[in-house]
């Protein structure tokens, strides 16, 4: 199966990007190129593979957020561009 101009121009609206006719080209061929291996992978049998959407599982692996006092807010502090006390000072970002 080849790609048309209107495939092309297809998938290039859904990814709101303008091409031009080099783009196109250039695009045409990538895009044939993945189709390919895509027809090149159905001829596997992958009825028993559960759907994943990470290869490995994924856990949390943060601890429990809690404060804690900590012994030299200086060092932390000093990286400040602008601070007041012992906090971060920081712009207005509400209107």
């Amino acid at each position: 199966m080849s790609l048309t101009d209107k495939d092309v121009n297809h998938v290039a609206r859904l990814a709101r990007l303008a091409l031009t006719d080099e783009e196109r080209e250039k695009y045409r061929g990538q895009l044939a190129r993945i189709l390919d291996y895509i027809r090149h992978l159905e001829k596997y049998d992958t009825k028993d593979v559960p759907p994943t959407s990470h290869v490995v599982p994924l856990s949390n692996v943060w601890r429990e957020d809690e404060a804690r006092p900590w012994a030299d807010p200086e060092s932390i502090l000093a990286n400040a561009p602008e601070r007041e006390g012992n906090f971060f000072k920081v712009k207005k970002v509400i209107e």
